[in-house]
Parts: structure tokens; C-alpha cells; sequence
């Protein structure tokens, strides 16, 4: 009964989502001239979503710039080895991401064929885990070493989901929040906000789960997904888990062509220009008063330039690694990089052959059928996950080769590996490629005080969020705040800011 109501309102989130002319709660006040400029800086997920939301919000005559140095998709990249081109950066979707889901609706997009597999947690020193073909095999399993801790843990992480989903209803209605806090509390209340600020080990043994549990089960998740342990926040480690569900998905072809599509729509003129800072003027207006534009100053193939807009999004990490831009002009002033710093996650493809060995198992290549390979956080451990992986468009005559084949795995490490790690783990190699990536912020502690989204009065800060969480979804989400949050600012719609009124006035009009 619970279960089909909780799908019933998701279903009818996604139907009337998206709609146009849903955000009818009360006729909308008088809107001034939209602005003329808009420059987004970054050209991941969070900029193309946000210049694509930005054109949703303010209509075709703005125009919309996006900087970006390097290639459109940022931290969703993929490499070609052999005769086929693999992911390297974020790789799974979940099935409730609905910003996703209708971003490929709307770019004619579809979803990659799935490949089945199988998942196996490794110690260091052998399997602990293998997954079995028969469900009821694996939850005897698991049933047995760790008693109901499993069916519960997919009880919270749904309980969790379900307070998420909130956040959809909100922005269908046009409610935006000026800052991760408010967006977090709007969308669970002081529950969530209380994860954001403990530990998910804290949170997951204050519910009565076992560290046995949290050490085999729980950090294997953790690992795969952000690279580190359970000492992540409470929030974001509840975000991982709900990445171990079932029906996961990508998008045929490579999930950055999300962006590329986002862009297209969004009609931005992408600028190949790194931006070097953002400078404050003040300029008479027609109306005799004076107002602020924000100077962005760039370096493109043709050198050094500047142009002048009248709002900014910075869509890019202001941190430590991830970022040079200085900021002049304001006050108080603007720091060029906040605290805290991003984890590193280093991805190498292998296309080679698996030393089964390696794993502790005896079973023979030929018959060894497991796919992804996760690592308990075992002192000494040099990789978070091992996987076998296919292509990011599946061919009508594909078929995952066995083990004792030679095909593409992609190793998560906290560090390169080194010849002698790659010799000790695969049998024989013909080609390999690494990727260093500053991928998600470094969770552990907890980041007790997130970035603002607003900078100055039209200056915002998209990566703020990835405080509490970093995934695409999160982005797309924070992507659709800000393109509402400078709307109603510029328009002055205070109504729809910071208010979690909407069940009770949507109860006012039924």
C-alpha cells in the first residue's frame, strides 16, 4: 500500500514536472526587461543545465555566453581504447533522477542497454561477498552474516528518497533557496540537515546498525562511488548508498552528451576561453541611477579579453586545485577559493587480462563471471573498485567477454598504480590509460558550513551544493535553483524564495 502510493506521487512528479504553465499557485507579478547578458563559467552537467534553465526562465532575448577552456561535459568525459569508446568520469544515473530523465526526453536521447553483472567485496586479501545469479540466494547470504541489516538499510536509504523527492515538487511550482541549508531543510527538515553535519557511520550506528555491517557492506559503497570511507557526511552517504539501487541507467552514448544537448538547446555561444577573474563596475543606467555589471575577464586562443554582463553564474569549483579565479571589487570581498579541498580519484582503463588470483579466489577465469569488484576500507588497500566495463554505446552483437579473455576493466585508486601494481593485478596488458580526477569534495569530516549560492547581488555559486553532495542530479538540481533564485531576484518575486509553504498552499487551492 505504502509503496504504491510513494510511486503514484513520483509518477505524477515526472508527468507534471516539467509542464509548461504548472507554476500557477497565484498569477505572477508584473516581470522588467530581462536581462541582456548572462555569462555562465563551466560547461559540465551544472553550466549547460543552468544555461539551459536560465533560457527557460528568461526567454530568447537574453543573451547567454559559456566559458569554458577545456571540453564541454567537465567531470562526465570518456576515452576510446580499442574499437570502442568508455566512460571515465560519472557513470550511473539513478532511476528517481528526474532532472535526467528529462533532459533525455528533451535532447532525444535514450538510455544504454544494460549488460547484466555480478558484484563481489574484496578485503584485500579475498572475497568476502560474491553475488549469486538467485536473489533468495543472496539474501540468505546476507541474511545470515548480517541478520536484517540489509533490508533495513534499503528502508532508510528509501525513507531518505522519499524527503528528496520534495525539492521536484518545489521547483515545479518555480521555489527557489538562497542557500544549500535552506534547499536541504526545504527538502527533509532538520533530519537532513542533521546528516549533512554528522558522519554517515554516526548516523547509520545512532539507527542501530552494526559496524560489521557498515565495515563490509556499507564502505565497499562509499568507496566505489566517492572514494572514501564512512566518515563521509551522513547526507551525501546516504545519496551513495541510493547508488547501489537497482536500475541504474546511462545514456547511450556517452553521459556527456547531456551536456553538448543542453547547450544546443540552451542557444548559449560557448566561448573556448578560461576565465581569469570577475571585476564589479558601476555604470549609469538609462534611468539616471547607477548599477552594477560584472566585468568577466577571459584568455581564449586570441588572448586576453573582457565582457560585461549583467549576471553571473560560476559553475566550476572555487577551491584549492579546481580553480584560479580572483574576484575584485567587492565588498565584503570575495574569496578566490574556499575551504576545504577535493578528494582525488584516479581512473584507469586496462585492457588486458585479469589476474583472478589477485582476487583470493581459486575459481577458474572461464567460469569467474563477476563484474564489479568492490573493496572494503582495509589499511594497505591501493584500489577502491575494480570493474569490468563496456562500452558507452552497447552494439547489437555485444556479449561482456569472460574473464579468461582479454577486455576493459577500469580501476578507482586513491593514487596511480604503478607497473608492479598493474603486473600483480592483471596477467598481461596491451593498452592502458589514466585520468587524475579532483572528482567530488574531500567529505571527510563533514563540511560543517557549505558555500553560499550567492556571491554578490547577481553573482551566483552553483558548486556550492556539492558540499552536501556531488552527483549529477545534484547539480541539475542546483542548476534549476539558481536559474529560478536570479529570476525572482531580478524580478523581485520574493514569494518564491526561501519558502516551504507549498503543501499548504496547494491545500489552500484544492
Amino acid at each position: 500500500m505504502m509503496i504504491s502510493r510513494t510511486m503514484s506521487i513520483r509518477a505524477l512528479l515526472f508527468l507534471g514536472l516539467f509542464q509548461a504553465g504548472q507554476r500557477s499557485l497565484a498569477s505572477a507579478p508584473e516581470v522588467k526587461d530581462p536581462p541582456k547578458r548572462i555569462a555562465v563559467v563551466g560547461a559540465g552537467i551544472g553550466g549547460t543545465a543552468t544555461a539551459y534553465f536560465l533560457r527557460q526562465e528568461f526567454g530568447a532575448a537574453v543573451k547567454i555566453d559559456v566559458f569554458e577552456p577545456g571540453t564541454v561535459g567537465g567531470r562526465l568525459a570518456t576515452h576510446n581504447m580499442g574499437d570502442y569508446e568508455y566512460e571515465t568520469g560519472g557513470a550511473v544515473i539513478h532511476p528517481l533522477n528526474l532532472h535526467m530523465k528529462h533532459f533525455l526526453e528533451r535532447l532525444g536521447l535514450s538510455q544504454r542497454r544494460d549488460v547484466p553483472g555480478k558484484m563481489a567485496i574484496f578485503n584485500g586479501k579475498e572475497l568476502i561477498f560474491e553475488e549469486s545469479d538467485w536473489f533468495i540466494v543472496n539474501f540468505l547470504r546476507l541474511l545470515w552474516r548480517y541478520g536484517f541489516n540489509f533490508l533495513r538499510m534499503q528502508m532508510w536509504v528509501e525513507s531518505v528518497l522519499d524527503k528528496f523527492m520534495r525539492i521536484y515538487q518545489y521547483q515545479q511550482f518555480g521555489y527557489s533557496f538562497t542557500s544549500v541549508e535552506k534547499l536541504l531543510h526545504a527538502m527533509g527538515g532538520d533530519d537532513f540537515l542533521t546528516l549533512a553535519n554528522q558522519t554517515l557511520e554516526e548516523a547509520m550506528l545512532g539507527e542501530g546498525f552494526s559496524q560489521s555491517f557498515l565495515n563490509d557492506v556499507v564502505a565497499p559503497v562509499t568507496r566505489v562511488n566517492y572514494g572514501q570511507s564512512v566518515r563521509i557526511n551522513g547526507f551525501v552517504g546516504a545519496v551513495s548508498l541510493a547508488g547501489a539501487d537497482p536500475g541504474l541507467w546511462a545514456v547511450d552514448g556517452g553521459n556527456k552528451k547531456v551536456c553538448s544537448g543542453l547547450l544546443y538547446h540552451s542557444k548559449a555561444e560557448l566561448i573556448p576561453a578560461r576565465v581569469t577573474s570577475i571585476a564589479v563596475k558601476l555604470r549609469p543606467s538609462k534611468a539616471g541611477i547607477t548599477a552594477s555589471l560584472y566585468e568577466v575577464n577571459y584568455v581564449g586562443d586570441s588572448g586576453s579579453a573582457h565582457s560585461l554582463y549583467d549576471i553571473v553564474i560560476v559553475a566550476t569549483p572555487l577551491h584549492q586545485g579546481k580553480s584560479d579565479i580572483t574576484f575584485a571589487g567587492f565588498s565584503p570581498p570575495i574569496p578566490s577559493q574556499y575551504p576545504g579541498r577535493y578528494h582525488q580519484t584516479v581512473t584507469t582503463l586496462v585492457h588486458g587480462l585479469l589476474n583472478v588470483s589477485y582476487l583470493g579466489t581459486s575459481e577458474k577465469p572461464s567460469t569467474f563471471s563477476v563484474s564489479d569488484v568492490l573493496t572494503t576500507d582495509t589499511k594497505g588497500s591501493i584500489i577502491n573498485s575494480l570493474s569490468s566495463i563496456d562500452p558507452v554505446h552497447i552494439p547489437p552483437s555485444y556479449s561482456r567477454p569472460p574473464a579468461s579473455e582479454s577486455k576493459v576493466w577500469k580501476v578507482f585508486s586513491p593514487q596511480p598504480l604503478s607497473q608492479e601494481q598493474l603486473r600483480d593485478m592483471f596477467l598481461s596488458w596491451d593498452s592502458t590509460s589514466e585520468t587524475k580526477w579532483l572528482a567530488y569534495p574531500a567529505y571527510n569530516p563533514p563540511h560543517r558550513r557549505t558555500p553560499p549560492f550567492i556571491l554578490h547581488e547577481r553573482l551566483y555559486y552553483l558548486n556550492a551544493v556539492e558540499w552536501a553532495a556531488s552527483a549529477m542530479e545534484m547539480s541539475a538540481i542546483s542548476a534549476r535553483n539558481l536559474a529560478l533564485l536570479a529570476h525572482h531576484r531580478w524580478n523581485s518575486q520574493v514569494g518564491r524564495i526561501d519558502q516551504e509553504d507549498l503543501h499548504t498552499r496547494l491545500r489552500g487551492e484544492l
